[in-house]
């Protein structure tokens, strides 16, 4: 039989394990909240968060001389265990949903910190007479400051590990930019031909948004690190030594290396859930990023043969149970769930952070799950989509140069020398013939051989220089009011009506796919 041992609280005695280091509290948690099959111990940030409070706690009340010096002693020592060695990460059971404003989680810990504790100062667990979790550990603390403190670190130390991995995936879309530098291929917008670029702008693009969400996490870790620790129930620092808001502040930017601040006013400071909002709101624009990201890397390697494939991701499984040979972009799919996800954590945070009334708000718990859910997923969506696909991504070059040289948008690299005018004429006997942009202008007559091959480059198009007229410094082009002047055309015939189209010239005939030589489409 199980050896236990004998706990009571304000509804009666309980029997706890005798191994146990939660206690009667943390029970009576466990069975009124199954709610998931997540528990604080899944989530170490948040253990690791309250345990840094409830050692800052102790000190700032050892050296205010509201906590005797060898229980505080022996409470620091234990919280160093927990933070130093892992002891007792796994005493965590308590449902991450859970009524109560946090006060199951604060319990949690202030037990398994006390029966620590009576250990290292050698006494039996539940020896609550001698270092107690209420009157000891929980000391000059409230669950309402106490929890959202440990959250706040807690949050602090998860966007540390989003921050790295963040950075890793920006710096591999930039390799791969400058990898594929050279790789001439056509932009597109609304999924249409745009005109030429890189493969290795277009990664670069990618780096470069993605790097951007790093300011955002700067400013998110700015107003995380304000806490309203020693404001006690409701900001008023009720049982708490004068100073000791104060002292616990800066002692917790200590024992957590952030820059841990006292909140100007603690009343607000309890109730007020912006900052995670502000965070969360960070979370989603990278989710929203990462996945339009993946939607791109998706479609530039559809294929193999009736796709893009402009580019080659790394091929990590089969694809389907029932077409042979088909390799699917596995990962970016996943990616984009995970955003999915997410997006509607947002929600959640939201909606949380509405729901306080007057001087608390007790849905923090349900804050607590999603953003570190989000986070924890966006860690592994950025480690995945860099290790498992970015890295490994090659490029088609043939494929996209000839895209480049089959379009008909290279036709606005012409528009300085020919107008607009004419390089719809261009572009709209390209579409009808199917021929080549270079073909119909030089049958047009509207430029040299020499001049076209110059700007139709795959030097220009890397590279593109500004070829229209430039005017000098203060030189007029309108003429006087009332005196007559020469419209211009911009190449159409005079007879052609403005904005009317204007048929391929005569003697440049435009030959389709079904006509014979020399014969005019009708």
């Amino acid at each position: 039989m199980t050896a236990t041992r004998i706990e009571e609280d304000l509804l009666g005695p309980r029997e706890i394990p005798a191994d146990a280091y939660w206690g009667v509290h943390t029970l009576r948690a466990t069975e009124n909240f199954q709610i998931s099959a997540t528990t604080i111990n899944d989530v170490p940030e948040m253990i690791r968060g309250i345990v840094m409070v409830k050692k800052a706690a102790a000190l700032a009340n050892k050296e205010l001389l509201v906590l005797p010096a060898d229980i505080a002693d022996a409470i620091v020592a234990a919280c160093d265990l927990i933070l130093e060695e892992g002891r007792c990460m796994d005493q965590f059971p308590v449902d991450v949903y859970q009524g109560g404003a946090g006060t199951s989680t604060n319990m949690n810990a202030n037990e398994v910190i006390a029966n620590l504790a009576l250990e290292v100062a050698g006494f039996e667990k539940g020896r609550y007479d001698l270092i107690n979790p209420n009157d000891h550990v929980n000391k000059s603390q409230s669950t309402n400051d106490a929890y959202p403190s440990g959250f706040r670190v807690g949050i602090l130390i998860a966007l540390e590990e989003l921050y790295t991995a963040i950075q890793l995936l920006s710096e591999s879309f930039a390799a791969k930019g400058e990898e594929f530098a050279h790789v001439l291929k056509m932009g597109r917008t609304q999924l249409q031909d745009a005109v030429p670029m890189s493969l290795g702008q277009e990664f670069r693009s990618y780096a470069s948004n993605i790097a951007e969400e790093l300011r955002r996490i700067d400013n998110a870790e700015h107003l995380l690190a304000e806490v309203n620790l020693g404001a006690t129930a409701v900001g008023t620092g009720l049982n708490a030594p004068p100073g000791y808001a104060e002292l616990a502040a800066s002692t917790l930017a200590e024992v957590s290396g952030f820059a841990i601040s006292s909140a100007q006013d603690l009343v607000e400071a309890t109730y007020d859930n912006g900052a995670y909002v502000a965070t969360h709101s960070a979370l989603k624009r990278l989710a929203t990023k990462l996945s339009k990201i993946c939607n791109d890397l998706r479609l530039l390697s559809s294929g193999p043969r009736a796709g893009l494939k402009e580019i080659n991701l790394p091929e990590l499984q089969a694809g389907s149970s029932i077409m042979p040979a088909k390799v699917n972009p596995v990962i970016p799919e996943v990616v984009s769930q995970v955003c999915f996800n997410v997006i509607g954590n947002d929600m959640t945070v939201t909606m949380a952070s509405e729901a306080g009334q007057l001087e608390l708000n007790v849905m923090e718990p349900a804050l607590a799950q999603a953003m570190f859910d989000s986070i924890k997923l966006l860690v592994n969506a950025c480690d995945a989509l860099r290790t498992k696909c970015v890295d490994g991504i090659t490029a088609n070059e043939e494929r996209c140069r000839d895209y480049v040289m089959n379009s008909i948008g290279i036709v606005t690299y012409l528009v300085p020398f020919i107008g607009h005018h004419n390089g719809d004429r261009v572009g709209r006997a390209c579409a009808v013939s199917g021929r080549s942009v270079r073909e119909v202008v030089l049958e047009m007559g509207l430029m040299t051989e020499e001049e076209v091959d110059r700007v139709l480059s795959a030097e220009n198009f890397l590279n593109p220089t500004y070829s229209g007229r430039r005017y000098e410094e203060g030189e007029r082009v309108l003429p006087e009011p009332g005196a007559d002047a020469e419209p211009e055309t911009d190449g159409a015939p005079e007879d052609a009506p403005a904005g009317e189209p204007v048929d391929a010239p005569e003697e440049a005939p435009v030959e389709g796919p079904e006509d014979g030589p020399g014969e005019e489409r009708a």
